[in-house]
């Protein structure tokens, strides 16, 4: 059982810095066995950056439309400043809905009380792994790069699961980097395990260049930025709408080990019964023809399902590891 703590980085995100708005409450009748706090007058859902962050709340304006009216309560859609602040949100009830990273979804419940209610599911999948990818494929490349789907794989990869092709990343060694912040499982902690695991100094032997999303590390491998990069799989397919030629240009030369996936977690503040509606009606949208495609458009979310909260631990094992707590 790992310890009851916060993360080390956490003490520097500041959801201050989020846009959160509070929420109304009813005063409990005065007597001597206090009543249970009313539900909110109002709900905030908040989503991580993970891609398209300056769009994001427009994209899931049909979501939040969808439950306000399944609840009855408006609910409104934020983009935290970075993964830890919707966790911290949350903890100040200034979020009662978080569409989170399993790290995070271990984070709320563990340190706030948060009930994780859904994970989602992409393709029948509950499972992804975080990707390796180059612009330099002759360097990382031990066979020559398949195509599947419009994009280019080596060294096994093209198996679409993890691990796949690790032995290549001690090639990593002088190369510039994109990665993401501490807190993302795909973009950071999985693939940075994976370099120590391989006997790589991260903070001597590569130049890290700092993204704040998916799609923004994809792109920086595709514009030549670096000459590696780190994402959830398969990410290309986030910016292939925009560079139709991505898959050719940037090929995933490894595959990190599984990560569960993402969830919904719910705050403690709500009451049992508001979190069952919340609970049925996502899950019910996801199942939809409609709702599936703008769960799709927002995280590459194909439905919900309930959550199995023990297969967390393993992203908080993986940070322990890193020394992130």
């Amino acid at each position: 059982m790992i310890p009851k703590k916060a993360l080390s980085f956490i003490a520097a995100a500041s959801f201050a810095a989020v846009a959160l708005t509070g929420c109304a409450t009813s005063d409990s009748a005065a007597d001597s066995t206090p009543a249970p706090a009313a539900d909110p007058a109002s709900l905030t859902l908040a989503l991580v950056p993970s891609q398209d962050q300056a769009g994001l709340v427009d994209t899931a304006k049909p979501l939040t439309d969808m439950l306000t009216e399944a609840l009855g309560i408006p609910v409104t859609g934020v983009v935290s400043k970075d993964y830890q602040a919707a966790v911290e949100a949350m903890g100040a009830d200034q979020a009662q809905i978080g569409f989170l990273p399993s790290l995070q979804l271990w984070q709320a419940s563990d340190m706030y009380g948060a009930s994780v209610v859904l994970q989602t599911e992409r393709n029948g999948n509950i499972t992804y792994p975080a990707q390796f990818m180059t612009n330099n494929p002759d360097k990382y490349c031990d066979d020559t790069p398949v195509e599947r789907d419009g994009m280019l794989f080596c060294n096994g990869a093209d198996a679409l699961a993890g691990p796949a092709g690790l032995d290549s990343i001690k090639k990593v060694t002088g190369a510039k980097v994109a990665l993401l912040g501490p807190g993302s499982p795909a973009g950071y902690i999985y693939p940075v395990l994976a370099l120590k695991n391989a006997g790589l100094d991260t903070d001597a032997d590569i130049e890290q260049i700092p993204v704040t999303t998916n799609d923004a590390s994809v792109l920086a491998v595709y514009n030549g930025d670096a000459e590696v990069g780190f994402s959830f799989w398969d990410a290309r397919t986030i910016v292939a709408k925009d560079k139709p030629d991505v898959g050719e240009k940037v090929v995933v030369f490894a595959l990190t080990d599984e990560i569960p996936n993402d969830g919904v977690a719910l705050t403690e503040s709500l009451s049992p019964e508001l979190q069952e509606k919340i609970t049925t009606a996502l899950a019910d949208y996801s199942s939809t023809e409609e709702g599936s495609a703008v769960l799709t458009s927002i995280y590459s979310i194909t439905k919900l399902a309930p959550a199995d909260p023990s297969t967390l631990t393993v992203v908080a094992d993986a940070a322990t590891k890193l020394g992130l707590q």
